[in-house]
């Protein structure tokens, strides 16, 4: 996008901002200089999408990054985590350029936190209300549509379930009653 704005130097006055009564000996820049007189216009090319910082980083092409880097989701497989302080350095397009992903150094990466017990147990009462159906105390393998259908499939309108789909509950899957 092209904009022009007028160039101002640091000694001549804002137009806008009130100004104060200056002493009689004293005369206003722009009538001691004759260049400054004058406000030329500048065309500049602005890019809408660029970082606000004006930091750039290297943009490879899709299968071009050099060795070393990785995305997030390639750590995770490694095993690793970007860590703290671990900015990106890089980024690739994908897409077609329509998406950006990121690139992080292996080296800087750090181990994957691993759950405590506690944690995986309370993810585990958490998924089990997801998964049990409050009909048929079954739990499936899956997610159910409780807020949209209220119960699994078979209970909503006959829909036979694969028995290798779901386990038959346990009394500690069962809400306190």
């Amino acid at each position: 996008m092209l904009t022009s704005q007028p160039c101002r130097t640091l000694d001549r006055p804002n137009p806008v901002a009130p100004t104060t009564k200056a002493s009689p000996k004293a005369s206003p820049p722009a009538a001691s200089d004759p260049a400054l007189a004058k406000e030329e216009v500048v065309v500049r090319d602005v890019d809408l999408y660029a970082d606000p910082s004006g930091a750039t980083i290297p943009t490879y092409k899709w299968r071009q990054a050099p060795k070393g880097l990785a995305t997030r989701r390639q750590l995770r497989a490694m095993g690793l985590s970007r860590g703290r302080g671990n900015d990106p350095v890089a980024q690739i397009e994908c897409r077609g350029g329509k998406r950006v992903a990121y690139l992080y150094r292996i080296d800087l990466a750090v181990p994957k936190r691993v759950p405590t017990l506690a944690q995986e147990a309370a993810l585990d009462k958490a998924m089990a209300r997801r998964q049990t159906c409050p009909k048929c105390r079954r739990r499936y393998h899956r997610c159910l549509p409780l807020k949209t259908v209220g119960s699994c499939l078979e209970c909503f309108d006959g829909t036979p379930a694969d028995p290798r789909d779901y386990t038959a509950a346990t009394a500690e899957w069962l809400p306190a009653a």
